[in-house]
């Protein structure tokens, strides 16, 4: 990289410290990351990164200089500003820019440290390297030699340039048509000039063993027809829909040859290139599929390191508070402001769940008579941290001695009397995991103290019937004696290892949630031509967010299909879930795939139709016009398309009965 060397070298070592101390804290507060590098970079620099995806080397192509264009004008005319940049590597690789202020470099750190834990935990992304030959990620190394050898194949004076560019622009039409649910293996065929050989030599055994004649041989099978029917071999017909296209079509797949008018195999460079963008594709799936997770995850512990344990010194908190709140504040949906609230709200109901655990074990109280028998605002002042803990500072180290063992970390107590640790400055340093954990409960912080006593009937109900020994304590102070504050931060971990975006707004974007956050949906009505709140249901909500998130928002397209009509033609299916494609995008892309297929391609979907009357009949109504759904098939020869109405029982098994998702593992859904 190009930058100024001596300015980069200082600012590095103005971060050393903040980098190692974050580190520190992050384990301490039980995190688990990936080692992390971190370089500084210059406005310029971090732009182009992005445009990149996080890494320094990329294949040549147009769609870096789209996005690199796109993150500058950004950065000029719209007041957006990129603070950091981190990749999904072991080491994770951090970019710092260079213009950042120290608080916004601390908060980077601190958010870059949590993303390293979320990268090395979450087994979405481990289902890349679970398919791997080894257990490491090696992103960089990886997408450097995809870089290097597509350069070399377009600076071979065998292979066009122009062809190259055109046949990455086919294969990324798809890069999302993967099975990101399962773990990635690449598919390496075999060499297909000799399978085709091999095709041809048992075809003309078959003919020898007929016993024909020289004469009748060359009357009756021509040359011509023996490689058609070479090529009616290399069809298949998959048991079950093929989720994964781009496998599909790297196996069984060939390119059109427009001088000889029929497919032929792919060119060497073509096989290659296609199995190194479906690697990248798996790459990047991971986090794809946990965009609101890992930056409401990173944004929590960010939170959590520069406001709860005095990370950003008291001349940087309001330039990293005005910076937080401007990031949360962004318009649209946010990933970090979502994300953020869904993993306190987990927290904050994993810790009430533990505290009514405890109440309702009390002598003499269950569910039926919780709200009345116990004194919430008293077990709020009962579950506030010790004073010693709340605020640790030199002078107050004998406090801090008289607390219990499992909150103190005696021997760096010890290293703070003697002077070797500035306890002012890293308080965090005297207390042990558990220490944090009551430090930091969720439940008694200001804005979170009416979420205890806001419990439902129905959610009391529900925890009731599933106690035993439900008279264990005697008194309310016993029980609360017992609380695990520890509980809302491992079941926190737990989340970040198993789920994904789906299964997370499924578990946690709950009816309370909604009602809390003041949600709602909106659409476009067909009635008026313009946008408008649609519904404030929870269920509502959640669907459209789920939609939102399904496939990483793309349309699920399948294989259905690799010997359509017993022609060798391609036939995909669209599951349908309430959202029609675009029907002019949808044909762009079939004629994409063609050029992967080498022959015929076909798509069935389901569209909506709606009456010109009925829309205006609800327009004056001030409703929704209701569409009518019906079957459709798209085909596409290489020249035309022809598109024909389908029965709707030859397009049910693609429609969701209601809205299926279609997110998890088939274990998952049991």
């Amino acid at each position: 990289m190009n930058f100024d060397r001596y300015s980069a070298q200082r600012e590095a070592e103005k971060l050393q410290a903040p980098v190692e101390e974050a580190r520190k804290l992050a384990e301490r507060l039980g995190l688990e990351p990936y080692p992390v590098n971190y370089w500084i970079v210059d406005y310029d620099e971090m732009n182009e990164l992005i445009a990149y995806g996080g890494f320094q080397q990329r294949y040549p192509h147009w769609r870096w200089g789209m996005q690199y264009d796109r993150q500058q004008k950004q950065g000029q005319y719209m007041g957006g500003k990129a603070f950091e940049i981190v990749n999904n590597d072991n080491p994770s690789h951090a970019f710092l820019q260079e213009s950042n202020e120290l608080a916004d470099q601390k908060a980077v750190i601190t958010h870059v440290e949590a993303h390293a834990d979320f990268f090395a935990n979450n087994q979405w992304f481990g289902l890349f390297t679970d398919g791997r030959s080894n257990d490491t990620v090696e992103a960089a190394a990886m997408l450097e030699r995809h870089a290097r050898q597509i350069r070399e194949y377009m600076e071979d004076p065998e292979i066009d340039r122009g062809d190259v560019e055109r046949w990455i622009d086919h294969v990324l039409t798809l890069e999302d048509t993967i099975d990101q649910h399962q773990a990635f293996s690449a598919t390496r065929p075999g060499d297909p000039e000799s399978e085709l050989e091999q095709r041809e030599a048992d075809l003309a055994e078959q003919l020898a063993e007929l016993e024909l004649s020289d004469e009748v041989r060359e009357e009756v099978f021509s040359e011509e027809w023996l490689e058609g029917q070479a090529d009616d071999e290399d069809t298949t017909d998959p048991t079950t829909p093929e989720k994964d296209v781009i496998a599909f079509l790297g196996e069984h797949g060939k390119q059109f040859d427009a001088d000889a008018g029929k497919a032929r195999e792919y060119e060497p460079w073509q096989r290659d290139v296609l199995e190194m963008l479906r690697t990248e594709s798996y790459y990047f799936a991971g986090q794809k599929m946990t965009k609101i997770m890992n930056e409401g995850w990173a944004s929590y512990w960010e939170s959590v390191m520069m406001a709860g344990e005095n990370f950003a010194e008291a001349d940087e908190f309001l330039t990293y508070a005005d910076h937080m709140a401007r990031v949360l504040g962004s318009p649209g949906l946010n990933p970090y402001k979502l994300g953020l609230e869904l993993w306190q709200y987990a927290e904050n109901t994993v810790n009430r769940r533990e505290v009514l655990d405890k109440l309702l074990r009390v002598e003499g109280i269950s569910w039926r008579n919780l709200s009345e028998s116990v004194d919430f605002d008293a077990v709020l002042e009962t579950l506030e941290p010790p004073s010693a803990l709340k605020l640790i500072t030199g002078d107050r180290l004998d406090e801090v001695a008289d607390l219990p063992d499992r909150y103190v970390d005696r021997e760096n107590l010890q290293r703070a009397r003697d002077g070797d640790i500035d306890v002012d400055r890293y308080p965090w340093k005297v207390l042990t995991y558990e220490g944090l954990a009551r430090r930091h409960f969720s439940l008694i912080k200001p804005q979170n103290r009416s979420f205890l006593p806001s419990v439902s009937q129905s959610e009391l109900e529900r925890l009731g019937r599933y106690l035993f020994d439900d008279a264990i304590y005697d008194s309310v102070e016993e029980a609360l004696e017992d609380v695990d504050y520890t509980t809302g931060w491992d079941r926190m971990r737990e989340i970040r290892e198993s789920h994904n975006d789906v299964t997370f707004l499924d578990e946690f974007l709950t009816d309370e949630f909604v009602e809390e956050g003041e949600y709602f949906t909106y659409e476009h009505s067909h009635a008026t031509g313009q946008p408008r709140v649609a519904s404030r249901d929870a269920a509502d909500v959640k669907k459209k967010l789920l939609l939102r998130f399904t496939n990483f928002g793309k349309p699920t397209i399948v294989v259905s299909d690799g010997n359509y009509n017993n022609r060798n033609e391609l036939l995909l299916s669209h599951r349908y879930n309430g959202v029609m494609l675009d029907i002019e995008q949808a044909k762009r892309t079939l004629e994409r795939v063609f050029e992967l297929w080498g022959r015929p391609v076909n798509l069935v979907t389901i569209v909506k139709r709606i009456d010109d009357h009925d829309r205006e009949v609800a327009r004056r109504r001030n409703e929704e016009p209701e569409p009518t759904e019906q079957g459709a098939l798209i085909r596409y020869d290489g020249e035309t398309f022809d598109e024909r109405s389908l029965p709707w029982e030859d397009v049910e098994d693609i429609a969701a009965s209601d809205i299926d998702y279609d997110t998890k593992p088939d274990d998952w859904l049991a």
